[in-house]
């Protein structure tokens, strides 16, 4: 029997375990990234450590989320993550030169090799044939310390795309329509690995938006052959050195499989508030539109701006839209200046943003109250704009492009002929923004004000009592445990002032209630977690007390967070029993030790006298991390035994 990719991959870079689907396994990652937003809580892991110097083959910090300076906040963690860098030999990208994903995509992603990064959109890296998984900044600070990261091993989705898409159909059609057939919590425990005739005709910066996207799907990563367009893409960059061709053997097995004939699909967009809520753009066009913005790390290359140019070369923006373009490199910038396609969209009326994460994130561009804007981001949850009123539409660079000329949502395939968009031959290239590690000097850290010391958790003990904090709903995302807006984003490295906000836009009594009670219990519904990989939404709830999470299911990336701050994600056996729980009920769990052994318990609702069945899903590693306090708890043991 012949390997797929992904078990190529994984075979050499296995240290524990066997590639059987739910086992666990543990990998060797070769790079890893961090951004702004996450990287400081890394780099205070790695000194909580005693860590001297990185054990990767190259780990780069970027700044692209919290450039908005309004503050001393933002300047004084970036001058701490860049000196960190230099101590720890991290490789750190300024602002501005980019987003994470876009600038390795362009200048560090390896194909065949592992990338960890503390971001879950890391996985754009797969479009070049790189195993890129978003994970916490925990489980980042030990790969970079020279542990293995540990998962249980997905189920290999093989996703055969077949055909070439039609004139004004893009890549982000191909996520929207798996998106729409398998919702936000199909990827759950799997790996979407792209193979067929399809795939050829696909650009990197069109794979890359792909996988990017798988992110929304639940997956633990997406990635793509690396075959004759990696080589050219690579070559275009300057590094064909780093191309290895891995393709699947002719007789490699999945676990499942999906197919996809791209000359079916037409423009889809997905309507408020879930990238899973998708329509074709022929059932939704017309509804007025109040901004558009284009960029992201989902749609932000060059070929997404050449085709936006092209559209609005000549063309006005509608005088009732907002209407701005974010660069998702410097590099991309540069050639946008250089082809003079920059010239096109200025003179269209776009408002060019400065090549960061930006509007994605809620920072800036918040639209007005109740607006519709139409982005070609990858995320609409509610309120993640910056707006808790307004409604995000998410759609392809040729739709937003043409409706921010109509003014009203619209079908780019009544712009007629389609125009050729070809993949430079040469990519500009100047990584002068790009900081080397110190190689023999000492460094020393810069600490500002805003930066506090990490929340630790206890040893876990033998009973978890406590009142039931907040019952939450389906698909809670960590923006809606902890927002990441302009005004909240700089707090990041300071969990003490951060925590004042959990859940504030669902409940703003819940932190008022928390202290009160000492902390508690938080019950969920299904997915709970999903979204970003930021691990604030783990440590603020631990800085609270929270104790136990109990929900129908959990995202990965969350659930592996809670375990490593040692709160316990418990999950309802029967989903109906979510049901006998209401706010303020007081619970508990008994025998939490057995719980843990036995992976099975009871939590008894002791104001409404029920018992009811839960059970725990984790491996023998991650119950030994809740038994010493979490992963910072456990490293630090094992560090001292030597």
């Amino acid at each position: 029997m012949g390997y797929n990719i992904t078990q190529k991959i994984l075979l050499e870079h296995l240290v524990e375990g066997e590639l059987k689907p739910g086992e666990e396994i543990a990998i060797k990652i070769d790079q890893t990234l961090t951004q702004d937003a996450t990287g400081t809580m890394v780099y205070l892991q790695l000194e909580a450590m005693g860590i001297s110097k990185v054990k990767t083959k190259k780990s780069v910090a970027y700044v692209d989320h919290n450039t908005l300076q309004v503050g001393f906040e933002n300047a004084d963690d970036h001058k701490f993550i860049a000196t960190a860098a230099k101590k720890y030999g991290v490789y750190y990208s300024k602002a501005g030169n980019g987003i994470c994903h876009q600038v390795h995509l362009e200048r560090f992603a390896v194909p065949g090799q592992t990338l960890l990064g503390s971001d879950s959109h890391t996985p754009t890296a797969g479009g070049l044939g790189c195993l890129a998984i978003g994970a916490g900044g925990l489980d980042v600070a030990a790969a970079m310390a020279g542990y293995p990261y540990y998962l249980k091993m997905p189920r290999i989705v093989n996703v055969e795309l077949r055909g070439k898409l039609k004139p004004w159909v893009t890549a982000k059609d191909v996520i929207f329509e798996l998106l729409r057939r398998l919702t936000v919590k199909g990827g759950v425990g799997k790996i979407f690995e792209y193979t067929g005739e399809g795939v050829k005709t696909l650009s990197i910066p069109e794979r890359a938006t792909i996988a990017n996207m798988g992110a929304e799907l639940g997956a633990t990563t997406s990635i793509f052959p690396s075959d004759d367009v990696t080589y050219e893409f690579l070559k275009a960059q300057g590094r064909e050195k780093d191309f290895v061709r891995i393709e699947p053997d002719e007789d490699a097995q999945y676990d499942e499989k999906i197919v996809i004939d791209l000359s079916k699909l037409e423009p889809l967009v997905a309507m408020p508030h879930s990238p899973d809520n998708v329509h074709p753009i022929s059932e939704v066009k017309g509804i007025k539109v109040d901004q558009v913005i284009i960029g992201s790390c989902t749609n932000s290359s060059f070929k997404d701006m050449a085709l936006v140019a092209k559209i609005l070369k000549g063309k006005t923006i509608h005088p009732d839209v907002s209407f701005a373009v974010v660069p998702g490199s410097r590099q991309v910038l540069m050639m946008m200046i250089q082809t003079g396609i920059l010239s096109d969209i200025v003179s269209a009326g776009a408002r060019i943003l400065e090549c960061a994460c930006g509007p994605c994130i809620g920072m800036g561009q918040a639209p007005g109250s109740g607006a519709i804007s139409v982005r070609t981001f990858n995320r609409n949850f509610k309120g993640r704009c910056g707006t808790p009123d307004a409604q995000v539409i998410l759609a392809s660079p040729a739709v937003a492009a043409i409706t921010a000329v109509n003014g009203v949502l619209s079908d780019p395939r009544e712009l007629g002929e389609m125009p050729e968009i070809a993949e430079p031959k040469q990519y500009y290239i100047n990584d002068n923004m790009i900081i080397p590690p110190a190689t023999d000097e000492k460094v020393e850290v810069f600490y500002g004000p805003n930066i506090k010391p990490i929340p630790v958790a206890n040893k876990i003990g033998e009973s978890i009592q406590g009142q039931v904090l907040i019952k939450v709903s389906d698909n809670i995302s960590t923006d809606d445990i902890i927002p990441g807006t302009a005004k909240l984003l700089p707090l990041r490295s300071n969990i003490p002032a951060l925590s004042e906000y959990c859940f504030v836009n669902i409940d703003k009594d819940f932190v008022k209630r928390a202290k009160a009670a000492g902390g508690g219990i938080i019950v969920a519904g299904e997915n709970y977690g999903q979204g970003s990989s930021r691990e604030h939404a783990a440590l603020v709830p631990l800085y609270l007390g929270i104790k136990a999470v109990i929900a129908k299911s959990f995202a990965r990336i969350h659930k592996d967070n809670l375990v490593n701050y040692g709160i316990l994600p418990a999950i309802f056996e029967n989903h109906d029993d979510y049901e006998k729980i209401e706010q303020e009920d007081v619970l508990l769990i008994e025998n939490v030790k057995q719980l843990l052994k036995s992976g099975k318990g009871i939590v008894k609702n002791l104001t409404k006298q029920v018992e009811i069945p839960i059970y725990i899903d984790l491996t023998k590693r991650q119950v030994e991390l809740l038994f010493e306090g979490g992963l910072l708890n456990y490293i630090k043991k094992k560090l001292e035994r030597g």
